[in-house]
């Protein structure tokens, strides 16, 4: 599939990357990381990156804004995405073809053609495993290149801490930090928190909820945001804080958006994306997301959410 991918790459002048909504940095890292993989190896092609911007990822990249013209006759390519209702940007559909690279679960596949690999750590993972597989048919790796894919193996293991994290993962990220990247610069990027965000995790140790099986919960209202002048999307930064708590198998984040409650899903066993497809979301067996539409539902989250730890054990 590899070849087949970058086959169909050379035949196209105008190659569009899209990504997932809300990105994280594996969204950016395989998204970036692909453009500049592409910009490398192909100068003449018209190589661009859409979506949203993340704030709090510019330091990452920033993406580039096109009219709907330029989608006449161009290779689109979505990373890091499960489900077409998570493609940012509506207009992905618009370009000649599609293909999907993801290390999500294929549970909706979408697309012309389908790169799909669940053991790996990253979508940036497989995009540096993409570039190993057509070196030799001229793909080039750039310094920016690599420092976006090590971002977002980086990201989308906890530092490596995940189960998801492999020999081979480890193999890849020692490749990649033999280009000219400063590490220290992108850890810092990556995991500083401004004071009204350590001041709020702060408040998250002191007052989740755990039970006697190992279930965890926290809610994050709209009133406690402001109190702490925290944007739902930065209280996202916050809940892998809970995975060191001993006793904890698994915890559910509510954070309250304007129009829906958003839910964050963790596991240190019990299979939690499961439960995130029940409430219009999805993701990894050990961390999902989802979201409701009023506090009532909360209840039947944590209900769920309870038998998956009670079975577990």
């Amino acid at each position: 599939m590899k070849e087949k991918i970058l086959e169909t790459i050379k035949q196209y002048e105008t190659i569009i990357i899209h990504r997932h909504v809300r990105p994280d940095p594996d969204a950016y890292g395989s998204q970036g990381g692909l453009a500049e993989i592409l910009k490398a190896s192909f100068p003449e092609k018209n190589i661009y990156t859409v979506g949203k911007e993340e704030q709090s990822l510019n330091f990452l990249r920033r993406l580039d804004q096109i009219p709907d013209e330029t989608y006449t006759g161009a290779l689109v390519i979505v990373t890091d995405t499960a489900n077409e209702a998570r493609i940012c940007d509506s207009r992905y559909g618009l370009g000649d073809m599609l293909i999907k690279i993801d290390h999500h679960p294929n549970e909706e596949p979408y697309g012309d053609m389908v790169w799909v690999d669940t053991s790996a750590s990253s979508c940036s993972e497989m995009i540096y495993e993409f570039y190993l597989a057509g070196a030799a048919a001229g793909l080039k790796m750039s310094d920016e290149a690599a420092r976006l894919l090590y971002g977002g193996i980086v990201g989308d293991t906890g530092r490596f801490l995940y189960p998801s994290t492999t020999e081979k993962t480890f193999a890849y990220a020692s490749e990649l930090i033999k280009y000219k990247f400063d590490r220290t610069e992108l850890f810092d990027r990556m995991y500083e928190l401004a004071p009204n965000l350590i001041k709020l995790n702060g408040y998250v140790l002191q007052n989740f909820n755990m039970n006697e099986n190992g279930v965890a919960s926290m809610v994050l209202n709209k009133e406690l945001l402001e109190e702490y002048q925290a944007k739902p999307s930065d209280a996202s930064l916050l809940v892998s804080a809970l995975g060191n708590v001993v006793g904890i198998l698994a915890w559910a984040f509510f954070i309250e958006e304007d129009d829906q409650i958003r839910v964050r899903l963790r596991s240190k066993g019990p299979i939690v994306n499961t439960i995130a497809r029940k409430y219009s979301g999805g993701g990894h067996p050990l961390a999902s997301g989802a979201s409701i539409y009023s506090w009532d539902e909360m209840a039947n989250v944590m209900k769920d959410l309870e038998e998956a730890c009670i079975n577990y054990n």
